[in-house]
């Protein structure tokens, strides 16, 4: 009922105000480049053409496609494989649709905008759409800069249906023709009607935001980084135009802004890359996750059919059972922290003994360490995401990595990082179960910054732990890596303020006690891996470590 009152006060509108609302404009003037992002994708428009997936490719049998037309925020670079590092998010959007059921095609192209889409790639895109197809719309970054020369993709402002332009063509392979420009507003239009002639459903969203210093900061020298809504213009168009035309309107714009919202300035940098406006695979999976989510709550009735082919849009958990009034300390780490933990003559991890040192009558505990996770590799699988997912204010999470850190970043299991503490960052190829693509890799400094962060924005105490040391004595004494990692550990903690757990030197010291000779009995199969014996001697570190540092999670020791 909601959508056909408005599609009848738009007809109204439509009918009765036409001649002030939309009157046609004599003088156009272009929308200011706003972005200022230099995109080349269309200047070989043929090559890029075979890079795109020939549409409808993908159908498996009479199943639905959901077609992706959009831009680089949608789709980067020819291959839209995140070779630069950047990454558009309708590579993630396939993670929310059940592939037995439906597949996810994505035809966007970087660089375009309504005008050069509808123009050059839409015919195409419509040989490959059949009846009971879908078709997600989201452009409009790139209507912007001259109608005439340079990249000529400027449309008119606004909706109207009858503002239009002829303009000759002054660069560019079609330098010299004539074309025809309209509003913004009528290419979604044209978009809409020509799918439904289809038999296809039309979906319009908002842009995705862009990012900005706050204007009052910056002019200082610096400032907070924000997200840009764009509800007024191209957001509002589109929104106008979908209710005009009885079109479910995902406001993904919004969606992602309030995320961005909710974060530090320094996390929602990183959700973009290399410039303001195009995502890192961070932002990426944000945006694709905030179009599964409008999509699925929207309460436009021609969706449901759609709902019902959508998956994975729950957040995932650790499914840690909460109890009232307790908190929950989140355990992180790798093998060190979590083994077999079964057999009495095996490998153990700390974590396992976390009985013997937390009082279970006033806190909870859950061990999400992984054996041979490295920060990078941690996050790259999802793990750390579901216990951001389950972060409530109160928490604790105790993280320790290291031990897998080490290594080139291109080879073997593809876990290493950037070695140190500096925030940089580089593109590494990485090759797993046969497929190939890039991976932004950063520092194992900034991955601890990141969980650290991740953890206050929730209202969470981070805690950092210094890895284990290994079973070897150089010089008669216990090795200490606090040139390295240790000193790194150190740096983040004195950088960010975070409680730390120096349970390197601590179990060292207690090593260096006992001797070389008695140590073996704290080891299992190599120099890393601790036995039933060794985990608990950490565990009691652990114990030690939180007294010492003051923190807040001592109160819960026994």
């Amino acid at each position: 009922m909601k959508y056909n009152m408005r599609r009848l006060l738009s007809l109204l509108l439509l009918v009765v105000g036409s001649q002030s609302i939309y009157a046609q404009q004599t003088d156009y003037k272009p929308m200011d480049d706003v972005n200022k992002v230099v995109d080349l994708t269309l200047d070989s428009l043929e090559k890029v053409k075979t890079a795109r997936p020939v549409a409808g490719s993908s159908r498996i049998g009479n199943n639905p496609v959901l077609f992706l037309v959009g831009n680089s925020t949608m789709r980067t670079g020819t291959k839209g494989n995140g070779d630069n590092g950047q990454w558009g998010w309708g590579f993630f959007a396939g993670n929310y649709f059940d592939g037995k059921l439906i597949t996810v095609e994505n035809q966007a192209l970087g660089g375009t905008s309504s005008r050069t889409f509808y123009n050059q790639l839409w015919p195409n895109v419509k040989k490959g759409i059949r009846p009971g197809d879908w078709v997600i719309i989201e452009l409009g970054h790139n209507d912007n800069g001259p109608f005439d020369s340079g990249r000529c993709r400027a449309t008119i402002k606004g909706i109207s249906p009858t503002d239009s332009l002829v303009v000759t063509l002054k660069e560019g392979p079609r330098q010299g023709q004539q074309e025809t420009v309209y509003s913004y507003g009528e290419y979604m239009r044209r978009f809409v009607r020509e799918t439904r002639a289809l038999g296809a459903h039309p979906i319009l969203m908002s842009l995705t935001p862009r990012k900005r210093l706050n204007a009052s900061e910056a002019s200082a020298g610096e400032g907070r980084w924000e997200a840009v809504r764009v509800a007024d213009g191209f957001g509002g168009w589109a929104r106008q135009v979908a209710e005009e035309l009885n079109v479910p309107f995902i406001d993904l714009n919004e969606l992602s802004a309030a995320k961005y919202d909710a974060m530090s300035s320094w996390k929602l940098n990183y959700h973009f890359y290399l410039d303001n406006i195009h995502t890192s695979k961070f932002g990426a999976e944000l945006n694709a996750r905030s179009a599964a989510e409008g999509l699925m709550t929207c309460t436009h009735p021609e969706l449901k059919p759609l709902q019902e082919m959508m998956q994975n849009v729950a957040l995932p958990t650790t499914g840690v059972k909460r109890e009232k009034g307790k908190p929950v300390v989140f355990i992180t780490g790798d093998s060190t922290v979590k083994n077999t933990d079964k057999d009495s003559t095996g490998m153990w991890g700390w974590g396992s003994q976390a009985w013997r040192i937390f009082d279970e009558n006033k806190i909870t505990y859950i061990n999400c360490a992984q054996a041979g996770r490295s920060c990078r590799t941690y996050l790259r699988e999802g793990r750390w995401e579901k216990v951001y997912n389950d972060l409530q204010p109160g928490d604790f999470v105790l993280i320790q990595f290291g031990h897998n850190d080490i290594g080139e970043l291109g080879r073997g299991k593809h876990r290493g990082d950037i070695p140190g503490v500096a925030d940089t960052s580089v593109v590494s190829r990485v090759t797993l179960k046969d497929e190939a693509y890039n991976e932004v890799v950063y520092s194992f400094g900034w991955y601890l910054r990141k969980m650290i962060d991740d953890c206050r924005q929730k209202g969470a105490t981070p805690i950092i732990v210094s890895l284990t040391p290994r079973n070897e004595w150089p010089n008669g004494k216990i090795e200490r890596r606090n040139d390295s990692y240790g000193k790194w550990y150190r740096e983040v903690a004195a950088e960010t303020g975070c409680d730390f757990v120096d349970l390197h030197n601590i179990t060292a010291d207690a090593l260096d006690g006992i001797g070389q000779e008695a140590a073996k009995d704290y080891y299992c199969g190599d120099h890393t891996h601790t036995s039933l014996r060794g985990a608990r001697l950490n565990a009691l570190g652990i114990s030690i470590g939180l007294r010492r540092c003051g923190s807040k999670l001592a109160e819960f020791l026994y």
